[in-house]
């Protein structure tokens, strides 16, 4: 039995210096919001690669094109709303969906992503690795992109 221990295979844990970093390239022209999130937030993390180490960045960058082109299923478009608080009394605000896209389309995705990431330093280090714009261009043109491909 000692013998099965010591011969056993060791896990392998992922160094900060080891990761290698990819960039990926989404489109949200009609695509469903939440289903493009738990991608974006599955290459953030760095769950799709072998080498995952929980408690390590180990994910990719993705850059979000055509933000405002993003939809939502059944009602939700009316029904959704953004909460925010000024910190005085009776200082609560909600926003609905709607002005909230019109407005600031890259924050909508911004937020659905970083509600999948974890609640930490290491969370709001892999949501900076995300770059979201509300038309089709983007200033990294010259970064070398990988299609992400989300099921609509």
């Amino acid at each position: 039995m000692a013998e099965l221990l010591t011969n056993s295979m060791k896990t392998h844990v992922a160094k900060p210096a080891e990761v290698d970093r990819a960039w990926y390239l989404a489109d949200a022209d009609g695509v469903v919001l939440g289903r493009m999130a738990a991608e974006i937030a599955k290459i953030l993390r760095g769950k799709h690669k072998a080498s995952f180490t929980p408690h390590v960045d180990c994910g990719d960058g993705v850059i979000v094109v055509n933000a405002e082109r993003v939809r939502l299923t059944g009602r939700k478009e009316e029904q959704k709303t953004y909460f925010r608080h000024s910190g005085y009394m009776g200082g609560a605000k909600l926003i609905p969906f709607k002005r909230m896209q019109e407005r600031h389309p890259e924050f909508v995705i911004r937020r659905a992503v970083q509600g999948m990431l974890p609640k930490t330093t290491l969370g709001r280090q892999m949501l900076k690795k995300l770059r979201v714009y509300a038309g089709p261009d983007h200033p990294h043109k010259g970064l070398v992109t990988k299609p992400l491909k989300v099921k609509s």
